[in-house]
This record gives structure tokens, sequence and C-alpha cells, in this order.
């Protein structure tokens, strides 16, 4: 399981219904095994919300981390699955909304759509862990499962 350690926008942008969420060095790191990575802006620096829908709109932006000398790249839909990203960008999201903005989106109707979210991700992660045991994937079987001992 990989933890956020911290997530503050270096530049956050809002125009018409989207909210773009610039990262620099030092403002986004990740912890994964004990050890902290930091993010390193040489692929993807930027993610997309859709406000109406509340999507991330450029699942597949590539994040790289690092810690010494080594790299981790992970697809932004992966950090979500595999990562509490989901809950920094909430907290953003609701920085970010203007109670005067017509957002065709009711604050109930967003819980929801959170808890649907984290229902599908929890679902499908337990897909992974069968698909890692069908085919005697250990190292996959251990990295789905590192997190879960905790929750």
């Amino acid at each position: 399981m990989i933890t956020v350690r911290r997530m503050t926008p270096f530049f956050t942008k809002l125009a018409d219904f989207r909210l773009r969420l610039v990262f620099a060095y030092q403002y986004f790191s990740i912890e994964k095994g004990g050890e902290t990575f930091q993010f390193v802006p040489t692929e993807g620096k930027e993610i997309v919300i859709n406000m109406k829908s509340l999507q991330v709109e450029n699942l597949g932006e590539i994040f790289v981390f690092q810690q010494g000398g080594r790299y981790l790249r992970l697809p932004l839909y992966q950090l979500l699955l595999v990562s509490d990203l989901h809950k920094y960008l909430n907290a953003i999201i609701e920085e970010n909304v203007n109670p005067d903005q017509d957002t065709d989106v009711p604050v109930d109707v967003a819980s929801e759509a959170y808890e649907l979210i984290t229902l599908l991700e929890n679902e499908n992660r337990t897909r992974m862990i069968d698909f890692a045991l069908e085919t005697d994937n250990l190292v996959l079987f251990h990295k789905l499962t590192e997190g879960l001992q905790e929750i």
C-alpha cells in the first residue's frame, strides 16, 4: 500500500469547470514500504479534475517519485487505486468549490460518488488479488496485500 505523505499543489487554477493541480519538487511525496519517495516532475506534473462530474480527467498521466537512486513510475489511475490519494483530492476539491457556482452535482451525490469509487477500488483490488493467486504471481500478491493488514 502506498501512503501519501504530503500533497500540496504548487499551482491551482480553476478554469470553467476544470480544476488543474500542478505539482513541483518537495510538494508531493509518498511512502512505500517504510521509505519516502519525493515527486520528480520529469513526466506528468498535473492532475485535472472535472468539477461537474468530480472525475479525474488525465488518468494516464505518469507520476515519477524518487528515493535516492531509485525511481517509481506510477500512472495516475494506479496511484488512485493503491494509495489514499483520493482523500487529499477531496480536501482540495472542497477548498475550491465556490458555493455560488452552479455545479450540477449536489453534495449528497458527490458523497455517494466517493463511496461508489471507494467500493469499486476495493472490488478491483480483490479481483487483482484473485488474479495474482490464479497466476501464482507472489510478487503482485504481496504488493496488493501489503497494506490490507492495516484496514
